[in-house]
């Protein structure tokens, strides 16, 4: 068997869903970044319900807030699948991890992701399957900061596992996304000058990586230093891959990708040239 934990800020809109999916587990601990919304008092409420832990700690970082999860917060048993607001667990993904926690392989599995956008399963463009690491066993995983989100650190081998879980990326609204995105396009800015100036484009795993995590990290190396990279991203995912096929959600997630590497384009540029906009007094 396995803990669930599950990051939380201002997620009133999904927690709800995503602790009925998680009820499957008989130890669930929700950790909030001191939501300002409706988020503790519904969790809160299924605390009556579900054998459930709420705990509020202050947001620093992803890679700090999950390392401080897993070093603070003690779990009732010896493997924990972190899961996010916006995602589910599903049945069968329940009863495989509960499976791979018996045998002594590995120390982390890998589980990939639908992504769920306007009511349509984005195949294609998503390059599915895409994989996270989700289930880890405690004490030999933690994670370090990258961007605006965080890679893992396993002290050990990794697997896969063949279910997979649905990401409603899209819940929340057009207006939502965008000013997550405009968050995290600050972050995706350093880090590509981070990466510029100290790191390589590792040709050996773009072509022949071993697993699709390898080869998916090379690629986004070599993607840092191409010109005209949101038009490139968009041709990529709409014709390459071929979300054409996928519709209207297909079409309008590629043109919000493409938008999105377009504002860390801009933030890179106002972060070499030193012109960006301080905010005015009272904005935050």
């Amino acid at each position: 068997m396995f803990s669930i934990y599950i990051l939380t800020h201002n997620e009133e809109v999904d927690i709800g869903a995503c602790l009925e999916s998680a009820a499957l587990c008989d130890d669930i601990v929700v950790v909030d970044s001191c939501s300002g919304d409706r988020t503790p008092a519904i969790v809160q409420d299924y605390a009556s319900r579900l054998p459930l832990r709420f705990v509020q700690h202050p947001f620093a970082s992803h890679g700090q807030q999950r390392t401080w999860m897993l070093r603070e917060i003690p779990a009732k048993y010896d493997w924990i699948y972190i899961l996010e607001a916006d995602e589910r667990m599903t049945p069968a993904l329940f009863r495989e991890c509960a499976q791979a926690t018996q045998r002594p392989d590995h120390v982390g599995y890998y589980v990939a992701e639908r992504v769920m956008f306007m009511g349509t399963w984005i195949r294609r463009s998503t390059q599915y399957p895409r994989y996270q690491l989700r289930l880890l066993r405690v004490g030999r995983v933690w994670f370090d900061d990258y961007g605006h989100t965080e890679r893992e650190v396993c002290d050990g081998s990794t697997g896969f596992l063949k279910e997979t879980y649905p990401h409603y990326t899209y819940s929340k609204g057009l207006s939502r996304w965008i000013e997550k995105h405009n968050r995290y396009s600050t972050d995706e800015a350093q880090e590509t000058l981070r990466q510029l100036s100290q790191g390589s484009v590792q040709w050996g795993d773009l072509l022949w990586g071993k697993t699709e995590v390898d080869r998916r990290r090379a690629l986004k190396n070599l993607s840092l230093r191409l010109p005209f990279r949101p038009l490139l991203r968009f041709l990529y995912m709409y014709f390459l891959l071929g979300s054409v096929w996928d519709g209207r959600a297909g079409f309008t997630w590629c043109v919000l990708q493409s938008f999105y590497e377009y504002l860390i384009v801009l933030k890179v540029w106002e972060l070499r040239s030193g012109k960006g906009f301080p905010l005015k007094a009272g904005q935050d």
